[in-house]
Order: structure tokens, then sequence, then C-alpha cells
């Protein structure tokens, strides 16, 4: 997909840096080689990128990355501040290194403008989401009904425009599962609607029920891992599925205390719903 303008993504949003930042500052640091070492709901709680395995380095992209939220900064000033800084300690470019699992030599990417990129834009908007939810779970009572809104240009995923504008109790299961981002580079976002403004515009409020179902997915050629994946049946037949590895509510994550459900986080651990076929 295209780059999506510096402008374009913070007028998405609207939630008070601080918040953001406090919940940046609250992860910890764990170290990943590929991206499905860290699995959905745990990236909540752990700031970790792929192939990053020194604590410094991973210090200093999430140092650079609450620095930009505090004092607004676009990603094109994140790229200019952090790639001297890789740079200088070989966390950059193509770089040949043995694979930890399999023990083959291997060639991998480390640092790129590209690479930088996706960092800056992953985190934040995975930031946002999460405070935006955290805000609708304290107003729930009197906005208790929540609509996907996704961005309706040529950029957009076709199943995401499917579910524009549909309308769910903040409290049906698919949030958990669907709330976005719902994938890389995703620019979904939810608002909170009134019972009132839910019937001035003429919407209907929907659930989920038994169209949404969770089935087990190849996450790792290498490895064979299988992880489950969430997947709503929509009225026209259109699946809504997140990229593997978004199946999360990435607000839950970051303040569990705000969720009034309990319980796993996903149906497979609790019955055989979406055994693969």
């Amino acid at each position: 997909m295209p780059k999506l303008d510096d402008n374009a993504l913070a007028a998405l949003f609207s939630l008070p840096p601080k918040r953001v930042i406090a919940y940046l500052k609250a992860k910890g640091f764990t170290f990943s080689w590929d991206w499905q070492d860290v699995w959905q709901a745990a990236h909540a709680q752990s700031a970790t990128v792929a192939k990053v395995t020194r604590l410094d380095i991973l210090q200093d992209i999430y140092q650079a990355l609450n620095t930009s939220l505090a004092e607004g900064q676009t990603g094109q000033w994140f790229a200019k501040e952090l790639t001297p800084v890789l740079q200088a300690k070989g966390w950059w470019g193509q770089q040949e290194t043995t694979d930890p699992v399999s023990g083959e030599p291997v060639t991998v990417q480390l640092g790129s403008p590209q690479r930088l990129e996706t960092i800056y834009r992953t985190n934040l908007t995975t930031l946002y989401n999460a405070g935006r939810w955290a805000e609708m779970r304290e107003n729930v009572a009197a906005r208790p009904y929540w609509m996907y809104v996704a961005i309706r240009d040529n950029r957009t995923r076709k199943s995401h425009l499917a579910l524009h504008g549909r309308v769910f109790h903040a409290d049906d299961p698919l949030w958990r599962a669907l709330y976005p981002p719902n994938g890389w580079r995703c620019r979904c976002s939810v608002i909170a609607l009134s019972a009132r403004d839910v019937k001035a515009r003429g919407l209907t409020v929907e659930t989920s029920g038994d169209r949404l179902r969770w089935s087990l997915q190849l996450v790792s050629r290498k490895t064979g891992e299988m992880q489950p994946v969430a997947q709503l049946t929509l009225d026209n037949h259109t699946v809504f599925s997140p990229d593997i590895g978004w199946s999360y509510n990435p607000g839950e994550g970051y303040r569990p205390d705000l969720s009034r459900y309990q319980g796993p986080l996903h149906p497979l651990a609790v019955n055989t719903l979406g055994r693969p076929e």
C-alpha cells in the first residue's frame, strides 16, 4: 500500500498525548527474532522489534518513539533522528547471520527507511487506538454503541470497507478480536455513539453472534506454528478477517482493568469453535 501522509494519519485520532505516552512507557522490553515470536496481545505490554536482540538498540528506538509522541514529531523526524544512531551501532542494511531456530545461515534486513516507517506507523496507530478504546470504555454508559469506521479510498482493503459504518454494542465479543488496527497499515478506527445518535442516523445495532468464529491458521512455515485468527462473516458473505497476528484488542492489553470481559481472549481456549478444516 502507498505511504500514508503524516497529517492524514494524525487527523485520524483525537487523543491527549499524555495517555498515549503513558502506555508506551508502561511497556517492558522483549527480544524477538521473527514478528510472530511475540503474539498478538503480548505486543500491548512488550516493546519489541523483530531482529533486535540488543537492549540498547531497542531502547533507542522506543526513546525516539516517546520523543516523537511527546513533541508531536512526524515519521520523517523519527527516521532522521534514529537512522544515524542505528547505523553507528551496526543495526542497518542487510547482514549475514544465523537463524536462531533453524541454525542455518540467512540474510536478514535490519534497519532501513521502510522498516523505520513501519515501526513508527505500527506503534502510533496501535497506541492511539488503544487510548481511544480506554476513553470509550470510560464513557460507555452514555455511549454504549460503537461504529467501525474505515478510510474510504482506493488504498483500503475491501473487507475493511465492508465493515465501515456497522454498529455493535460495546460489549459485543467482536471488539475483543476485531478492534483496529486490524493489520499492517490499517487506518480504521471506532467511534462511540449514544442511543440518540443511533436513532438519529438511522443505524442498526448488530450482534456478531455465531458469525464471529476463530480458525487456526499457519503462522510460521519455518516452525509449523498454528495460531487462532478471528473471522466475521457479514450478511453479504464478505468475510472480515484481520491480518495474522492482529486478532486482538490493543486497549485491553494496556488497560485490562477497564475491561468488563473476563476469561480467555479467544474461544479456542474454551471450546472447539474454529478447528481447522
